[in-house]
């Protein structure tokens, strides 16, 4: 994620988690996950949250590729990246709508084969 951040003009966005929490995120960058990461090979979308405007914290979004690699196999066609970034984003918003504290058990996300499905479902992607 070679991003310089002097240049790049982030777009905070707002989200209200089920839980009650007001969110506030934006989009650090994606790469591969590092070799050693458990969810390896994977695609780690990255996000910085904060639930108090003071703290900022990082939540990385894990894609493993046998999750691609099924869905494109039962659907017949690979995912595009924007799809890709979609499933990310959605699995961010299920944790702030469904963990209590975030900084504590949202900072890694994983998107099994349902989540996916499920995701992409709701947003219309066959």
């Amino acid at each position: 994620m070679s991003v310089d951040k002097d240049k790049t003009i982030r777009r905070l966005k707002t989200y209200a988690g089920a839980q009650g929490y007001v969110y506030q995120y934006y989009f650090v960058g994606q790469r591969a996950a590092l070799a050693e990461d458990l969810e390896a090979p994977a695609t780690e979308f990255v996000f910085d949250v904060t639930s108090d405007r003071k703290l900022t914290y990082a939540v990385s979004v894990f894609l493993p590729e046998k999750t691609v690699a099924g869905w494109a196999a039962a659907h017949r066609r690979p995912l595009t990246e924007a799809e890709q970034y979609a499933s990310a984003k959605l699995r961010l918003f299920r944790a702030f709508d469904e963990l209590e504290d975030m900084k504590a058990h949202g900072r890694r996300l994983v998107i099994d084969a349902a989540s996916l499905e499920e995701a992409l479902a709701s947003l219309g992607v066959e």
